[in-house]
């Protein structure tokens, strides 16, 4: 994850130009290399500043005026922002203020008027009122202000723009009247003072002031007078004539001495081409045998001639030295051009080598070649980058090699499948990247390294530079740098697990080659560091791919219940499907990228890394509830369109049961069935499958996830969407059925104070029932386990509603007391397995609602009557809402005291 640095505090605010400015945020860099731009208030300060950790740098501030950002870019993170401002400003430097620039450190003078020569780092400004300044640093009045006050003016005393007033209230805003007044005379007394010392001191030196005046002038006229007399260059003439002599001179032997040496040369020359013929024939034996590639006689026959005439003082043989030394060093330059041609053999590079140093090439033909064989290393990273650093929908035209790549790919095996549907597609141009830049080091390193090594140990017969192994370190470390950037930089964009997993292999590979070349720590924890963040990087992908895959489940929703042994309900293959993809990526990944090779430290060990993954896994919860989410609720606008004329047919008649089309599966039962299944797919996900995801993860070496913050609850979103689903059943059931009530209570203009004798429970109670009783064995043939649930809260609505219309009665008559308190019994009886403790406070409102019996003992057996009537009457409906799923007890409640078994 790349997160850009943000400055987020700075010491001091504000100051001039050059100011020492320390900046402190996070994620500045974890080294000095990593910081590639530094801005304040926009000045360029890069050159000024100094990295001191990730959460610190120091720099100088550039000549911006006013408040701006801060601004540092780093190499991973690129530009970053501040939360804090600079502010500049500039200030007119002078004799009564301190200056960033160097001064000459003079003796300390005094002058006869009272002033002195100031150290400019003993300096400080003296109140030029004569007045303390110290108890008023606590008082200044504040700069902003002030200059809304005065404007562009200030309180520098030697600036063009000072303001008496902006200095006073700077410098003395507690300063009472009486004292300033006092200083106003201090300083009138000092001004005279320094006047009356000036002129005291012109008028006691004037006579040496004269006699340097008249010392000037003497000087003046005697460089005229020289002028005049001898010009302005006077040894010209001389130079001239001296030449001239010479000229003349050498006129009266040139034509004897040319004759004679021309005589001289020739019987030399004579003499010499018969006595020394294998010198004379030397350089065109050289081309030749150049030519040949017969180095090696070439240098034998150089050896010789230099051993044999390499001190001569002969003209002629110095001249056939130099033909030779031109032909040697035609020699040199192909060898040194041979030695730069790639690829490279690293045998014939040393014996190249060798050649040079028998030829007394200049320079360290050995690092030469060290360095070009680096900088062909480097070339060929930079060139796979350029190959293939493109577009990840690139392919490669080397169809062998893609071949190759799809038998090799994790995506052929079947348990890739689940990440890559095509086994045999185009592989992407980073994937082919990564696997060039493998290849590269694979090959050429380890040969630049036993060159260097082979140099190092005075294999290659040159003079060994001890002082050259740190920049051939930082040669290596470079080269391995630049590798890991480059594969990096093609592993950061979005790349299919499949193929990471492959990028992963091949590292490891060549990284387990590197072992065995036994180089630096430092080297191998280049590659060690970035395969870390690279198996981290698969790690988090497999995990962000199966959240992906899970938010797909929803397509493979059949809708078909499985009833499960030792389950009080049934579920879908949803959850079953979903603990699956867990369970197979959670194997994956532990044998490819938690799995540690060589030198491979252990993933998921730090905090940072924990909270990486124990988010990754709540994203698959988080999928997997947005996915039910999505299957409960994706038939809620069309329920919302359908047609309800009735609770009573929509809870109770076979048209409620009518199939709706799905987008994802075609036919799908009614949205409330789809609520009621999950529902059940939910908590048999919270209390079945996570804590056995839980349990299959920590046995594969995985963090516990039970230490996680808000594991269960807010961790996985399932709770949240278990209230959801319940609430959105219970809208749809609940509210219509209570409806009903009010309207069949007063169905045929039936009143409560009619004197009709009551023979059975009046309409409405059996309406309610029996659109309970549908609700019941909705939820039965979905999941028994949600009875309690769900009925519990309908329960309580009803009770509600009953309370709320008996107290809205007016008026009852004595047969209408009777029926309304054998209503309410009735329904309270049936209905308390499901009562919650305000329900049954409802009902007893209700019956509190209803007058008393006139005749108490003859209407309370007349009620009792009338009840067990009902009771045997309606045997059918109460087994329906009183028989237990899981037994074949039936209860039925008479009271809240009293138990009766049917």
């Amino acid at each position: 994850m790349i997160v850009p640095p943000v400055v987020t505090g700075i010491s001091p605010k504000e100051g001039p130009p050059g100011t020492r400015v320390t900046l402190r945020g996070e994620f500045l860099g974890s080294k000095a290399q990593d910081l590639v731009g530094l801005t304040i208030c926009g000045c360029d300060c890069l050159l000024s500043a100094e990295w001191k950790s990730p959460n610190k740098i120091i720099a100088r501030s550039g000549p911006g005026k006013g408040r701006g950002d801060i601004i540092v870019t780093t190499k991973i993170g690129g530009q970053g922002t501040s939360t804090v401002q600079f502010r500049g400003y500039h200030e007119t430097i002078g004799p009564m203020k301190e200056s960033a620039v160097w001064v000459e450190e003079a003796p300390i003078q005094s002058f006869v008027w009272g002033r002195r020569a100031l150290s400019p780092t003993n300096y400080q400004q003296e109140d030029p009122l004569g007045l303390s300044v110290e108890g008023n640093d606590n008082k200044k009045f504040p700069e902003d202000e002030l200059s809304e006050l005065f404007g562009e003016s200030n309180g520098e005393l030697t600036s063009d723009k000072f303001h008496p007033g902006w200095f006073l209230l700077q410098h003395h805003h507690g300063t009472t009247l009486d004292d300033l007044k006092a200083g106003l005379v201090y300083l009138r007394r000092k001004v005279n003072t320094q006047k009356e010392g000036q002129l005291s001191f012109l008028k006691a030196n004037v006579g040496a002031v004269m006699e340097q005046l008249e010392t000037i002038i003497v000087l003046k006229e005697q460089f005229e007078a020289d002028v005049k007399k001898f010009g302005h260059n006077p040894t010209e003439k001389l130079e001239d004539a001296i030449r001239t002599s010479m000229i003349e001179a050498n006129k009266l032997f040139d034509d004897v001495l040319t004759r004679r040496d021309r005589a001289d040369a020739t019987r030399s020359a004579l003499s010499l081409m018969h006595r020394y013929k294998f010198l004379f024939c030397m350089p065109v034996n050289i081309e030749k045998n150049i030519k040949r590639g017969n180095y090696d006689l070439v240098i034998n026959d150089y050896a010789r001639v230099k051993n044999l005439f390499g001190n001569t003082d002969i003209e002629i043989f110095k001249k056939i030295l130099i033909e030779i030394e031109n032909k040697i060093e035609m020699l040199r330059n192909i060898l040194r051009k041979k030695l730069k041609e790639t690829p490279f053999v690293i045998e014939i590079q040393k014996k190249t080598i060798r050649n040079l140093v028998n030829l007394e090439a200049e320079g360290d033909p050995a690092w030469d070649a060290i360095i070009a064989h680096a900088s062909y290393l480097d070339n060929n990273i930079a060139n796979c980058l350029q190959d293939y650093f493109g577009s990840d929908s690139g392919v490669s035209d080397d169809h062998s090699r893609t071949s190759r790549l799809n038998n090799t790919t994790p995506s052929s095996t079947d348990r890739q499948k689940f990440y890559r549907n095509d086994a045999n597609c185009n592989v992407p141009t980073r994937v082919l990247c990564v696997e060039a830049i493998c290849d590269v080091i694979a090959e050429q390193l380890p040969d630049l390294w036993r060159l260097g090594q082979s140099y190092f140990t005075g294999q290659l017969h040159v003079a060994v530079d001890a002082e050259k192994q740190i920049p051939f370190k930082n040669l290596i470390l470079s080269c391995i740098q630049h590798a890991s950037d480059a594969m990096h930089e093609s592993c950061s964009t979005n790349i299919v697990p499949a193929w990471l997993l492959h990028n992963l292999r091949c590292i490891r590979q060549m990284y387990a080659a590197l072992i065995h070349l036994d180089l630096p720590n430092e080297a191998l924890d280049i590659f060690g560091k970035f395969l870390f963040d690279l198996r981290l990087q698969c790690l988090m992908s497999l995990f962000n791919q199966t959240a992906e895959n899970i938010n797909g489940l929803q397509r493979k929703e059949s809708w078909q219940l499985e009833y499960l042994p030792n389950e009080n309900g049934g579920i879908t293959k949803l959850p079953c499907l979903f603990e699956e993809m867990i369970i197979e990526v959670s194997e994956l990944a532990r044998e490819t990228a938690i799995a540690c090779g060589p030198r491979e430290g252990r993933l998921l060990e730090s905090p940072i890394q924990q909270a990486m993954y124990y988010n990754a896994i709540k994203n698959l919860f988080v999928s997997f509830a947005r996915c039910l989410q999505q299957l409960a609720f994706s038939g809620s606008e069309e329920a919302a369109d359908e047609d309800d004329p009735s609770v009573s047919q929509l809870v109770g008649s076979p048209a409620c049961y009518r199939s709706r089309h799905n987008k994802y599966r075609g036919t799908t039962p009614t949205w409330e069935k789809c609520l009621l299944i999950s529902l059940s797919n939910i908590r048999y996900t919270l209390n079945t499958i996570l804590p056995r995801v839980i349990n299959a993860l920590k046995n594969r070496g995985y963090p516990d996830l039970t230490i996680a913050e808000g594991w269960r609850s807010d961790w996985t979103q399932l709770e949240t969407l278990d209230s959801a689903v319940l609430d959105a059943y219970l809208e749809r059931r609940c509210d219509p059925l209570v409806g009903t009530i009010e309207p069949s209570m007063y169905l045929g203009t039936l009143e409560w104070d009619s004197n009709v004798e009551p023979t059975h429970i009046r309409p409405y109670a059996q309406e309610a029932l029996a659109n309970l009783i549908a609700v019941h064995a909705e939820v039965t043939r979905v999941s028994p386990g949600l009875l309690e649930r769900v009925l519990s809260h309908i329960v309580e609505t009803i009770a509600e509603e009953l309370a709320r219309l008996m107290s809205c009665v007016t008026q009852f008559g004595a047969s209408g007391i009777i029926q309304a308190r054998c209503d309410i019994i009735f329904l309270r009886n049936v209905l308390f397995i499901y009562s919650t403790e305000r329900a049954k406070n409802f009902f007893e409102e209700a019956l509190d609602a209803i007058p008393s019996p006139i005749n108490s003992d003859i209407d309370a057996s007349r009620i009792e009557a009338l009840l067990s009537k009902v009771t045997s009457s309606m045997q059918l409906q109460i087994r329906c809402l009183t028989e237990r799923p899981d037994s074949n007890e039936k209860i039925l409640h008479k009271d809240p005291n009293r138990t009766t078994v049917i």
